[in-house]
C-alpha cells in the first residue's frame, strides 16, 4: 500500500503541476518552434519546461518521504547518495532550461550531463562490478584512493568503476535526449524502465524496499507528465526533461545493485538506434553526431505509415516485453536476448530504409 500511495501522490502532483509550468513556459516564451529545426514534426509552437514538473515531483516527494517516513531511509540509500542525485538533477535542470531558452551549442550542452554524472560519483554512487553471464563477476573497483573523510564517510576515487559510471550515465542521458522525438516516447519508456526496476526490488533475492520506493516515485512522475505529453502533446519535456529521464533511469539501475542489463533491455532499441545514428553521422556523413535529423528509428516508422501514437505504442510494447523478461531471465539469457534485439534492430533498419520513399523526410 505504501508503494501505491507513493505512485498516486507522484502522479497526481506531477499532473497538477504541469499545467502551471505550461503557463510559465508560455509567459516567458520558452517554446519549441517547429521552424527552428528541420526535423521538427509538430506544426505549432509547443511549451517546453516539462522536465521542471518531473524534477519538482521527484525531489519534493523523495524529501518528504525521507524526513517524514522510513520508506527510503531504512535501506542502503544514504543521505549523501540522495544529495548526489539531487545535485545531478539540478545541473541537468539548469543546463536544460538554459538550452531551451538560448539554444546552447553542443559543447555547452554536454557540460551539464558530465557534471550530473560526476555528482553521483562524488556521492559514492557507482558500478563496482558487472555480472559475468557465464558465472562470477567482473570487479571494477580494483583501485581506490580516499580523497577525504566527512562525518565518518569516505569520499574516494575508484577506478575503473567511476569511469564506467560516467560513460553509463552519459550514454543513458543522450539516449533519452535523442529518443525525445515523438510525443510521450522518452517519458513513457523511462516510466516502463522505472517500473521494471521497482518489480525487481521486490524479489526476495534483490529485496530493496528503499530503491523500490524511489523507482515508483519516478514512475509516477512520468505517468503524471504523460497526461499532457502523450499525443497530441500539450507540453514537451524540453532539454531538462529529456536528459533527466536518462539520468534517473541510469541512476536507478546503479543503486538497485547494478541492474544494467534490465535498463539495457528496456532501452535496447533506443540505445542501438543512438549507437547506429552516431556512427553513421561520424563515419558515413562526416558531420557532428549532435546535429539532429529524421533518420532515427522512430522517424523511420512514421515514414512507412505509422502514426505517432502507433510508433510510440510500438516502442512501449518492445520496452515492456523485454523489460519483463528480465524478471525471469538469468544473466547469460539476458545477454542472448540483447543479441537477439540487436539483430532485430538491424533487420528493422534495413527494412525501413528499403521502404523509405525519397521526399518524405531527410
Amino acid at each position: 500500500m505504501n508503494y501505491i500511495f507513493a505512485f498516486i501522490i507522484s502522479l497526481v502532483f506531477t499532473a497538477g503541476l504541469t499545467p502551471l509550468i505550461k503557463r510559465l513556459a508560455l509567459k516567458y516564451h520558452i517554446v519549441d518552434e517547429p521552424q527552428r529545426e528541420e526535423r521538427k514534426i509538430h506544426k505549432k509552437p509547443i511549451p517546453l519546461m516539462g522536465g521542471l514538473g518531473i524534477y519538482l515531483a521527484v525531489v519534493l516527494i523523495t524529501a518528504v518521504f525521507w524526513f517524514a517516513t522510513d520508506w527510503i531511509s531504512n535501506g542502503a540509500i544514504q543521505a549523501k547518495h540522495l544529495i548526489g542525485v539531487l545535485m545531478g538533477m539540478t545541473f541537468l535542470l539548469f543546463g536544460g532550461l538554459f538550452d531551451d531558452r538560448f539554444n546552447l551549442k553542443p559543447w555547452q550542452q554536454i557540460i551539464w550531463p558530465v557534471l550530473a554524472a560526476l555528482s553521483l560519483i562524488v556521492a559514492g554512487i557507482g558500478i563496482d562490478q558487472i555480472t559475468n553471464p557465464f558465472g562470477g563477476t567482473f570487479a571494477l573497483n580494483q583501485w581506490e584512493w580516499i580523497l577525504l573523510w566527512r562525518d565518518g564517510l569516505a569520499y574516494k576515487l575508484t577506478l575503473p568503476s567511476d569511469l564506467f559510471t560516467l560513460v553509463w550515465i552519459l550514454g543513458m542521458v543522450y539516449t533519452t535526449k535523442f529518443l525525445d522525438g515523438l510525443d510521450g516516447l522518452a517519458a513513457g519508456i523511462t516510466g516502463i524502465g522505472a517500473f521494471m526496476i521497482f518489480f525487481l526490488t521486490l524479489y526476495t533475492q534483490f529485496f530493496q524496499p528503499d530503491v523500490g520506493m524511489l523507482a515508483i516515485i519516478v514512475a509516477g512522475a512520468m505517468g503524471g507528465f504523460l497526461v499532457f505529453n502523450f499525443n497530441p502533446a500539450k507540453i514537451f519535456l524540453g532539454e531538462a526533461g529529456s536528459t533527466l529521464c536518462g539520468f534517473l533511469l541510469g541512476t536507478l539501475a546503479i543503486i538497485s545493485g547494478g541492474k544494467i542489463a534490465t535498463a539495457l533491455l528496456v532501452m535496447a532499441i533506443p540505445v542501438l538506434d543512438v549507437f547506429w545514428v552516431v556512427l553513421r553521422r561520424i563515419f558515413v556523413e562526416k558531420r557532428s553526431p549532435f546535429k539532429g535529423d529524421k533518420k532515427h528509428l522512430h522517424f523511420r516508422l512514421l515514414e512507412v505509415g505509422f502514426t505517432q501514437r502507433q510508433a510510440v505504442l510500438f516502442f512501449y510494447f518492445i520496452a515492456a516485453f523485454f523489460g519483463a523478461l528480465t524478471l525471469f531471465l538469468q544473466s547469460k539469457y539476458k545477454l542472448v536476448t540483447l543479441i537477439i534485439l540487436a539483430v532485430v534492430m538491424v533487420a528493422m533498419g534495413i527494412i525501413l530504409v528499403k521502404r523509405y520513399k525519397p521526399g518524405q523526410a531527410s
